[in-house]
């Protein structure tokens, strides 16, 4: 359901603008092939197409360079950034949804309460944690890694060093 206006809604951050199905991908309850021969029909249809791709993408990258897991596609981006040690507190009230922003207070405190969050939300904290606290993608990360519930490392990773611009055709880090 929904498909028909995926590619309008899927950036917005009430009511169910995505599919949801991210925990089942991950589990192995649906594959990504089966979802697809579900998705025939106009409208949002090649915009969530698009949306498998890049978790497809993000598992082949993973499996020829596993090193990703622990380190950015692009090293030369990385000093950009600065360890939880040296702001802790930002971390603390960034994972606690306390930084006075209120959408990404919103998006953590949801994640708090449910372990999931959209996709948007998910992109606008951790452009938030990146590129204005300038902290450690791998603090976030790790945070999601432990709380969502369709942790995905390939997914997770990808995402993460894409928004903080030390991933893959990632924009730079400097771009807020």
């Amino acid at each position: 359901d929904g498909l028909a206006a995926y590619g309008d809604r899927r950036n917005e951050l009430a009511g169910q603008p995505t599919s949801r199905l991210s925990q089942d991908l991950h589990l192995g309850l649906l594959s990504p092939l089966e979802i697809e021969a579900r998705c025939a029909g106009p409208g949002g249809a090649e915009a969530f197409r698009r949306q498998l791709g890049w978790r497809d993408f993000y598992h082949h990258l993973l499996w020829w360079r596993p090193e990703l897991a622990l380190a950015p596609f692009q090293p030369r981006l990385q000093a950009a950034f600065r360890a939880e040690s040296e702001d802790p507190e930002a971390a603390r009230a960034w994972r606690e949804g306390r930084t006075g922003i209120p959408v990404v207070d919103a998006g953590m405190r949801q994640l708090a309460a449910t372990g999931w969050m959209p996709n948007r939300a998910r992109l606008i904290v951790a452009s938030f944690l990146t590129r204005h606290l300038l902290l450690d993608w791998r603090i976030g990360e790790d945070h999601f890694m432990r709380t969502l519930i369709d942790a995905d490392v390939a997914n997770n990773v990808g995402g993460w060093q894409w928004t903080a611009g030390v991933g893959t055709h990632a924009p730079p880090w400097f771009r807020v």
